[in-house]
This record gives structure tokens, C-alpha cells and sequence, in this order.
């Protein structure tokens, strides 16, 4: 291989007795897309903070060009080419793009917006395919895979060689994706050194050229991608063979009707949806950000003001547009967003199960502790969480175990109940993954059903039992998952069905 751009040579670090790295290897040329693949606490984003100079390592060498470097700061790594991309982007939302572009480049003037810097920055616009996006245009009108771009275009901005993206898709829709694939391509072919972290482990496949694996704070294998299946690249990540990703499905009985949505609208949003869950089915509807699959399971949540429609569960109508009403008929959302709307981060395990039981846990006032115990360990141990670990802090825990106390805070003694999902796997690991969706399925063994949201096409179709496509806020069509695939999905929610079926005639 050639000369590294960028390494890391027997690196290791500790947090007190904590040691998240442990002599780490790492390196990556010019011109190449290196995958940094792990479970959440393997120690991904430690390595990405020594590398971009956040974190000082305990021991061993940072080296560019085969240099040896000491980062003090993020400043000192940006100064030999590096930029770091974060999940949680930097972009500002009421400057323009240019202000964007320009914005922490300490050697633009300020008086930027003249005719040479507009031609440098609408160069940078065309390299990450934003050739389309006036330079005037406020950045909070942009879509997220725009936003995505424009993030890398500042790095680029500021001359970075090597680009180590956390998560760049997690909240993109399949084209965007896409979009956002070519432009990574481009850049390498261009000669720009790409480190890219993500937890689909399909996207380590489709655009890199080489995976890093770490566990438990140690580099366990690195490989070309050309070399390495899926099947690998899990039990490396989880130092075991994973035995079933995707749960067999529930066989409910159809003929009952848990829920019945008929003609769910929302001005500007949904333009009509209609479908009926049985209990132990995971009804999924699949769309683009934009297309109101979100939306729905949103208005079905009564987190819609201005929803309308015809809703039934159990036979009973329910009032759109109110979460009281939701909540007394059962219907539960789980968020994607698990720090602003999921759970208490900064408050215990405990108290975060607590929270939604407090009716049954309190006399006059005051919670009755043993009762409040006994309850809360209860439904740790219904979604698999350790109970040992009922004090610690919620922003203690991984991803995975987060998504388990956001479910676990829903659930009830109920015999029946709808558990509302959007994008149930975000930003949680593979291993933790198998277990969400188990978990999902015991769930609905207890006699829920389960309305999901997900852009993750693989996730749909093996997931769900019926897919529900949409498109601009219009039902597109309707499939059982059995024999349905990913292709056929993403043709109905990009628009793309008819040439399918052209082709396929």
C-alpha cells in the first residue's frame, strides 16, 4: 500500500483505570475510503478524537506524510489537512451558504462575498455537487443530504486532505444517500483520504475500500472490503457469529383489526393514507424524508395539531391532534430523536422507566420506593436491560441500551397497545440492533402491533411484516415483505416504479 496520509502507531489512551484504546494501529492513503467499524464503546470516536486532536493519546505516535505530529488542539490537526465531519452538523441555519462555506476559515477576509471568493466558493458548491445551490440562499432551506454536503464542502474550504465523517447518512433519505456516495467517490478519486463510521453495515460495502475494525478498545481486523462478507465483518465487530439478525415473524391473525387508519391527512404533508395493523403485526411505512411517513406516526401519536382522519383502535375511534386521547387508548411513540425527545439523559435508568408509571407508583404525593423498584425492574428486564444498571445515568449508556429505556418507559400491563416507531435503529450498533428488533417482536407477541417509520431499506423488508410505500405525501402501494425487495421499495419511494417495470418487461 502506499505511503500513509495519516497514522496511528501503537496508540493507546486511558481515562483513569479506563483504557478505551490499546496500542490501535491505524492508517489510511491517498486516495482511499477506509471504514472504522465497531460497537458502540469499541472505541471509534476516541481514536477520531487523538486523530483530529480533541483527546492526546497516553502513549504512541500521531504521524502525516510519515511526520511525527503532536495535536494540543483541533486547530494543530486542521493545520496538516484533517477535518473532522460530526453526526450533529456545524452548519448555521439563518446565514447564507457562502457565510456557511467560509465560516472558522481564518484566512478569508471579511469582506468575503467579492468576485473572487463567490468563484472559490462556488468551485467548492460544484466538487460536492451543490452546483445547483445559489451561494445567497439561506442555509436552513437546504435539505439535510444538502446540508450534509455543504458541511464537507467547508472542510474542503479549509484545504482538509483527510476527511473522517461520523455517521454522514444516519438521517438521510436512500437518495440522498446516494448523493452523497458519489460525491465521496469523487473526492477519492481525486486523491482526498475518506475515514467514514457508520452502523449500516451495507454502506461500509457500497462505497469503501477497506474496513478497520476495533473491539473493546483493540484493532481486531482490517481487510479489503473485496475480501469480507457481511457475516465477517459482524463476528469481528461482535467477536461472535451473529445467529439471527432479523427475528421469524409473528403468524397474528389478520382478521382482527388493531388499528384502522382511514384517509390521515395532514395539510401539506400526507395527502391521504390508509391501512389496517392486526395485533403481533409491524406495519412499516417506508418513504424519503419529505414523502409524511414520519408524519404519520407522528399524527398517530396526537403530536399533530392540524391532523385529519379517521382513526380506530380497538374499534374505538381516537381524536387526532391529542396525546391524552392517545395515551388512554395506548398508543405509545417511540421518537427518533432520543436526546430531546426519547428520555431524560442526564437522569438514571430508574427514573427514566419511572417517569410514565408514577400514577401507579405514588399515594398523596409520595412514591412508594419498593413498589417503584420492583416495577422499573420489571421492565428493564422486559427489554433486556441489566438491572444492575438501574442507577446509572441514561448519557452513560450506549446508543442501544438508550433506544431499550425509550421503549421499556412505554410499556404497559395493557393486553393491547400500538408501540409508534420512527427509525427504531438510529445510531444504535449491529449487535444492539438483532436485540432491538427482537425486542420488537416480543413486543407484539404480548399482543401489540407496531406502526414503524424507517429509511433503512434493508430494515423494511426484513423487519415489517407489511410495507407501506409513500411518495410526496401520497400512498404509493401496499406489500406483505414476504418476497419483497429492496429494489421495489426504493423504486416506489423515489418515483422510479414505472422505469422498474419498463425495464423489467
Amino acid at each position: 500500500m502506499a505511503q500513509a496520509v495519516l497514522e496511528a502507531r501503537s496508540v493507546s489512551k486511558s481515562f483513569g483505570p479506563i483504557e478505551a484504546l490499546k496500542s490501535v494501529s491505524f492508517s489510511i492513503a491517498q486516495g482511499e475510503i477506509v471504514a472504522l467499524c465497531g460497537e458502540n464503546g469499541a472505541g471509534k470516536s476516541t481514536l477520531v478524537k487523538i486523530l483530529t486532536g480533541i483527546h492526546q493519546p497516553t502513549s504512541g505516535q500521531i504521524c502525516v506524510d510519515g511526520t511525527q505530529h503532536h495535536f494540543k488542539t483541533s486547530a494543530d490537526s486542521q493545520l496538516t489537512g484533517i477535518a473532522f465531519v460530526s453526526q450533529e452538523l456545524s452548519i448555521i441555519p439563518h446565514l447564507s451558504v457562502l457565510d456557511n462555506l467560509w465560516l472558522g476559515h481564518l484566512g478569508v477576509p471579511i469582506l468575503h462575498r467579492g468576485r473572487e471568493w463567490r468563484d472559490k466558493a462556488q468551485a467548492i458548491l460544484e466538487t460536492v455537487g451543490l452546483v445547483d445551490v445559489s451561494l445567497d440562499r439561506q442555509a436552513n432551506t437546504l435539505s439535510l443530504g444538502q446540508r450534509q454536503l455543504l458541511e464537507i464542502g467547508r472542510m474542503l474550504a479549509r484545504k482538509a486532505r483527510v476527511l473522517l465523517l461520523d455517521e454522514p447518512t444516519a438521517t438521510l433519505s436512500d437518495a440522498e444517500i446516494e448523493r452523497v456516495f458519489q460525491v465521496l467517490r469523487n473526492l477519492r478519486d481525486a486523491g482526498h483520504s475518506i475515514v467514514f463510521i457508520t452502523h449500516r453495515l451495507a454502506e461500509v460495502f457500497d462505497v469503501c475500500d477497506r474496513v478497520v475494525v476495533l473491539r473493546n478498545g483493540e484493532m481486531v481486523a482490517t481487510s479489503t472490503v473485496s475480501q469480507c462478507n457481511r457475516e465477517q465483518l459482524v463476528e469481528y465487530m461482535l467477536g461472535r457469529s451473529l445467529e439471527q439478525m432479523y427475528p421469524e415473524h409473528n403468524s397474528a391473525s389478520v382478521s382482527d383489526v388493531a388499528l384502522s387508519v382511514k384517509n390521515l391527512r395532514v395539510p401539506g404533508r400526507l395527502h391521504g393514507l390508509n391501512f389496517n395493523a392486526a395485533p403481533g403485526q409491524i406495519v412499516c411505512l417506508s418513504g424519503q424524508i419529505g414523502s409524511g411517513a414520519a408524519e404519520a406516526v407522528r399524527a398517530l401519536a396526537g403530536l399533530v395539531y392540524n391532523a385529519k382522519g379517521d382513526v380506530y383502535a380497538q374499534n374505538q375511534p381516537i381524536r387526532l391532534g391529542s396525546v391524552v386521547t392517545a395515551l388512554k387508548a395506548n398508543m405509545r411513540f417511540v421518537s427518533e430523536d432520543r436526546a430531546t425527545e426519547g428520555i431524560f439523559l442526564t437522569q438514571t435508568v430508574h427514573v427514566n422507566l419511572l417517569a410514565t408509571q408514577l400514577d401507579r407508583v405514588t399515594r398523596h404525593g409520595f412514591v412508594k420506593k419498593g413498589q417503584a423498584h420492583s416495577i422499573t425492574k420489571r421492565l428493564a428486564e422486559k427489554v433486556t436491560l441489566d438491572v444492575t444498571r438501574l442507577s446509572m445515568l441514561a448519557n452513560s449508556l450506549s446508543g442501544g441500551n438508550q433506544q431499550k429505556i425509550a421503549i421499556g418507559r412505554l410499556l404497559t400491563e395493557q393486553p393491547f397497545g400500538v408501540l409508534l416507531m420512527n427509525e427504531p435503529t438510529r445510531g444504535v450498533d449491529v449487535g444492539a440492533r438483532a436485540e432491538i428488533y427482537r425486542l420488537m417482536r416480543g413486543v407484539c407477541k404480548q399482543g401489540y402491533c407496531i406502526v414503524m417509520m424507517s429509511t433503512d431499506l434493508e430494515e423494511v423488508v426484513e423487519v415489517a411484516d407489511v410495507v407501506i410505500t409513500l411518495y410526496k405525501g401520497r400512498q404509493v402501494a401496499e406489500y406483505k415483505t414476504q418476497g419483497l425487495s429492496t429494489t421495489r421499495v426504493l423504486a416506489d419511494i423515489t418515483h422510479e416504479t414505472e422505469r422498474l417495470e419498463e425495464q423489467s418487461s
